[in-house]
């Protein structure tokens, strides 16, 4: 039986390196995150719903002209997100305590849904896409950056052995997309790493129906 994730504020990871995670992860991930982000090409007054928001790592990438709604499940990773929120002076920038599981939005809220390296930490991974396509307004984007499963069998063979010592810090190594692809009515708009050796895949996928005019590309 394979060991429980824990919650993403109850495990090792988020609950005793929250201090650090700025400065160990910010060379790691944040070129992705940028690059990626600015490639969406938002539009002014876009609504965007960054779910597990963390320390607030992504915030900068975002354009200033558009509204964007953090929320993290970790208090110790919003209170240091918020500060650096007010310290920057961003206000179109709100943050709150939230489940990515649970998401206490109205259907249809926002134009972009996004998530970095969040939903291999989560319990239930599937859950969490169906929170956010529900959020996502029809034509609008969900954008994720995390670590699948590698569909070459050696490679996954390989990390599948970790999998029991990275749940007990908190996410899995042995999600696949198309568990995320499969739960709901999406439609993959791309797929790619940003570069051979990354060992992040870059989703992109639209919500269907008509076009948010300010997510129609």
């Amino acid at each position: 039986m394979a060991s429980p994730i824990a919650h993403p504020h109850e495990s090792k990871i988020y609950s005793e390196f929250s201090r650090y995670y700025d400065k160990i992860f910010e060379n790691v991930f944040f070129p992705r995150i940028k690059r990626v982000i600015g490639e969406l090409n938002i539009e002014p007054d876009s609504s965007v719903l960054e779910v597990g928001v963390g320390t607030g790592l992504a915030l900068s990438a975002y354009p200033t002209d558009c509204h964007v709604t953090g929320i993290d499940l970790a208090p110790d990773m919003l209170e240091r997100a918020q500060r650096k929120v007010d310290r920057e002076g961003w206000t179109d920038i709100s943050l709150a305590v939230g489940d990515a599981q649970d998401l206490d939005f109205a259907d249809d809220s926002f134009d972009y849904v996004t998530s970095f390296h969040v939903v291999s930490v989560v319990p239930e991974p599937k859950r969490m896409m169906r929170e956010m396509v529900r959020v996502c307004r029809p034509g609008g984007r969900i954008v994720i950056i995390n670590h699948f499963r590698s569909e070459r069998q050696v490679i996954a063979s390989v990390v599948d052995r970790l999998d029991p010592v990275t749940r007990k810090l908190g996410w899995r190594t042995t999600l696949r997309m198309s568990e995320l692809l499969e739960s709901v009515p999406l439609e993959l708009v791309r797929r790619y790493k940003t570069s051979p050796q990354s060992l992040f895949t870059v989703m992109i996928a639209r919500k269907p129906g008509t076009a948010s005019a300010r997510a129609a590309w």
